[in-house]
């Protein structure tokens, strides 16, 4: 009887599941389809040792020492364990272990309180600090780091608009969101009262949002490029009536006191931060996600009001809405009127809501909505972040 050496396959390491996510224009329905890519790809016909390989058979002693030798180098180890292991579902997720192997950029200095979220979400990730929002980026585009934090909205200050627009302009997809209660400090130098200070330096909105106690204290407000910078300024100028509105970890990283504590105005100031990475989530169902979109709209009748409709006849909640102008085509023309032409602007809309891609409502929804739109973009489709 002939022994035969079967083929083993082996997976290159660098082999990963993307997510494909799409709109089937045709049918009208919302697609998710995953594809396996690696950057190289190869099979094997290995011999174990005291086997023949594939086509060949002993008929006589002499056959088995010549074969004896020439499957001496090409011999294979036994231990199977050295294969790799198949990927599982809970593979493709990163584990509160490799925190320390994640690089998040954000736009500050350090002590900014970007930077507190990403340690929020990567308790042990590397942070790197960037001058401008943008470049944050660029940053993980050009692969210098993994993630990128970025605010978004606050509940007293609103939308932040400039980087609504830069979640269009670039290809970064949504993985996660993090709530993050605001607690604004005023900060001095060592030894100094909070009544020695006359001015304070801080970011604009922080400014704002501090209005009252500031008042109070007959404090003047200078604007800053933002509050861990304002920080920076206090310690390094020494001077003993300057004091500057910001984070707790900006006083421990520049050496200030923490004159008082939650002096904004509204005691329920939270900021949402969303962290953007290269690749997508790969949506689930086992705890409540939001995905965020973004679409334009054709001109006509109750077409905003058609378009939010699709969401409401499955049950689907909307946590955001947002319109930003589209800057390539921000008016729009519309004849047929007999006093000449009416003129109208061109919206964007951007809109988060509560539902996972992985459900069947959810799909349905997009796929009704494209009836309606002339432009559909999955901005991601990531947890909900329930703890504050």
């Amino acid at each position: 009887m002939a022994l035969r050496c079967f083929p083993i396959w082996v997976c290159p390491q660098t082999t990963h599941l993307s997510p494909l996510v799409g709109l089937d224009a045709k049918r009208r329905r919302f697609c998710v389809s995953w594809e396996c890519s690696s950057s190289a790809s190869q099979n094997a016909v290995t011999a174990i040792e005291g086997e023949v390989p594939y086509g060949r058979e002993l008929e006589n002693p002499s056959d088995a020492v010549s074969l004896s030798q020439e499957t001496e180098s090409v011999t294979f180890h036994r231990d199977l364990s050295m294969l790799p292991k198949p990927l599982t579902a809970n593979s493709l997720y990163s584990s509160a272990g490799d925190d320390s192997k994640v690089r998040i950029s954000f736009q500050g200095i350090p002590g900014a309180y970007s930077e507190t979220a990403a340690l929020k979400a990567y308790p042990n990730c590397e942070t790197v600090p960037c001058e401008q929002f943008e470049t944050a980026f660029q940053a993980v585009e050009l692969w210098l780091v993994d993630k990128a934090v970025l605010p978004i909205e606050n509940s007293v200050g609103g939308s932040i608009h400039r980087n609504y627009d830069l979640l269009l302009r670039h290809r970064l997809h949504i993985v996660q969101e993090v709530h993050m209660p605001v607690n604004h400090c005023l900060l001095g130098v060592p030894g100094v009262k909070k009544e020695d200070i006359k001015c304070v330096l801080s970011h604009p909105q922080a400014l704002d949002q501090c209005v009252n106690s500031l008042n109070n204290l007959g404090i003047q407000r200078i604007s800053a490029k933002d509050t861990a910078t304002a920080a920076q300024t206090v310690s390094s100028s020494g001077k003993r009536d300057v004091g500057a509105i910001a984070s707790v970890r900006a006083a421990n990283i520049y050496g200030l006191d923490i004159l008082a504590e939650n002096i904004q105005d509204n005691a329920n100031n939270v900021t949402r931060f969303l962290i953007l990475a290269r690749e997508p989530m790969i949506p689930r169902t086992d705890r409540p996600y939001k995905t965020s979109i973004v679409f334009s709209l054709e001109e006509g009748p109750g077409v905003l009001f058609k378009a939010l409709a699709v969401f409401a006849l499955r049950s689907i909640n909307l946590s955001k809405i947002e319109s930003r102008p589209q800057r390539r085509r921000p008016l729009r023309v519309v004849d047929g009127s007999n006093n000449g032409s009416a003129k109208y602007f061109d919206y964007l809309f951007y809109i988060d809501f509560e539902a996972s891609m992985a459900e069947t409502r959810a799909q349905h929804a997009l796929g009704h909505l494209q009836e309606f739109a002339s432009f559909i973009r999955i901005l991601g489709c990531y947890p909900m972040d329930l703890v504050r």
